[in-house]
């Protein structure tokens, strides 16, 4: 397979309104999917949420990972995705998540290291422009001196791959640690006293309002890639909610690995 470049595409953007956690599951799904089959340009989607959720990485261990009791308490969502990783605690606006969906060419020949630090490279241009001193740590972070700051996952299907990331604009370590297991277990390991100390959030480190940083890093998108304005088409709406009731909310997929 040839590698292609970022300009040898016509890049979309999708940015709706908030959504739920299971539809953002599906979409991903769908859209990695349609983006594979040619009915969809490359694209990148940022995505926004109506309620808290913990989102798990496809191979990793309900029971393990999360406390639901915890997550029942405090009406947080639990959902799978498709690609692997680990779990990450969703707030809606106190972090910043987004899908790059692209032809597998885009990648060609690279390991998955290599391309991890392909794809967020704009990222870290459009931080750098911000004053923040960020850079790739393999396997799938963005760090600066202060903390992480983002996580990666990725997965590749049908000759197109999926790559999202997750950034911390703010963080509750709390009730993130109450429900969360594993952050328990790396913050014990690390003798740290509190998430914020592992997890850096751009909100710190900037003073800007989130919607500002999401408009500054879609400037940087802009600039180097190109990128224009589009919507979810009916049939990938419906597509999409189709999969987030047969799939990405039950229980034989959320507990596939229990």
């Amino acid at each position: 397979m040839t590698r292609t470049g970022w300009r040898d595409y016509a890049w979309r953007l999708i940015h709706a309104g908030p959504q739920q956690p299971v539809l953002h599951m599906a979409l991903d799904e769908v859209l990695t999917d349609e983006v594979a089959a040619g009915r969809r340009p490359p694209t990148l989607r940022m995505w926004e949420w109506p309620t808290s959720a913990v989102v798990i990485g496809r191979f990793q261990s309900l029971r393990n990972e999360v406390d639901m009791d915890a997550a029942r308490r405090y009406g947080i969502d639990v959902v799978r995705r498709i690609s692997g990783g680990g779990a990450m605690f969703m707030e809606p606006g106190n972090i910043i998540t987004y899908s790059i969906y692209a032809p597998e060419a885009l990648v060609a020949g690279m390991s998955f290291q290599e391309s991890y630090a392909f794809l967020d490279a704009w990222v870290l241009d459009a931080l750098k422009a911000l004053g923040i001193n960020a850079w790739y740590q393999p396997l799938n972070d963005i760090a600066s001196p202060s903390g992480k700051i983002a996580g990666a996952a990725q997965t590749r299907r049908r000759g197109a791959v999926l790559h999202h990331v997750t950034m911390a604009y703010d963080i509750d370590a709390t009730r993130m640690l109450q429900v969360l297991r594993i952050g328990r277990e790396k913050l014990s390991d690390k003798a740290t006293q509190s998430a914020a100390k592992r997890v850096d959030p751009l909100r710190s480190q900037t003073g800007l309002p989130r919607a500002e940083i999401i408009q500054r890093m879609l400037a940087t998108f802009r600039e180097l890639h190109g990128l224009q304005a589009d919507v979810l088409s009916p049939h990938e709406l419906a597509l999409a909610q189709a999969l987030a009731t047969t799939k990405f909310s039950t229980p034989g997929w959320t507990a596939a690995i229990p």
